[in-house]
């Protein structure tokens, strides 16, 4: 199967079947999903929804998260991973948002990328989820399936070289669903460790690159 016909195939099965989908992260504002996303990072979405109802509770805008220290945000996501550095992130985050952007998350990839403890996977995730903007995260997961599915090229070893291949060839109306669709698909069948391709809609055309398919 070409690569062309591969993508058609497993396009139509996500439109037809997941074609209402969005992060399974729970926020209520533009800065809320920032800082949800950051803290997401080597972490379950499960865990990041049991800390932040508290943690926004506390500190539900950049003003009052950018007068805390990092030591009182710790004490909200410690069983998070990394909580000395995220929470220093949030803080400091907080800080340049209220100095740098009145307060507000800014919608360019190159301002979020300014913002401490946000690279380009957090960028695209808000300008996706927030901003609807045809915009590719690729994380962990994105990642593992392009390769094993072998939608992008094997030389295509980094997340940006995958997530350059994934918007040269998704429509961009389709960019803000398929990085979730991607995604999901990695966290629920295509895992890291024993991929479930008994319950895999794609193990038919599957070409199981496994080999060098993780980060």
């Amino acid at each position: 199967m070409k690569r062309k016909e591969r993508y058609q195939y497993i396009l139509n099965h996500f439109r037809e079947k997941q074609p209402l989908v969005t992060t399974e992260l729970e926020f209520g504002s533009a800065f809320q999903l920032l800082c949800a996303t950051l803290l997401s990072a080597q972490c379950t979405d499960k865990r990041i929804n049991q800390v932040t109802p508290d943690l926004f509770a506390r500190y539900p805008t950049a003003a009052e998260m950018a007068t805390a220290e990092p030591e009182d945000v710790y004490e909200y996501i410690r069983s998070v991973s990394y909580p000395n550095s995220k929470a220093r992130h949030l803080v400091e985050m907080s800080r340049m948002l209220v100095a740098d952007f009145g307060g507000e998350v800014p919608e360019s990839i190159s301002d979020l990328v300014k913002l401490p403890g946000v690279g380009r996977k957090t960028a695209n995730v808000m300008q996706a989820v927030w901003f609807g903007r045809a915009a590719m995260a690729v994380d962990t997961h994105v990642y593992r399936v392009s390769r094993r599915l072998g939608l992008v090229p094997r030389d295509a070893d980094t997340p940006l070289k995958v997530e350059q291949a994934l918007l040269h060839n998704i429509p961009s109306a389709d960019i803000p669903n398929a990085h979730h669709w991607l995604l999901l698909h990695g966290r629920y069948i295509c895992t890291s460790q024993k991929p479930h391709c008994q319950e895999c809609p794609f193990d038919n055309i599957c070409p199981k690159l496994l080999e060098h398919s993780k980060l």
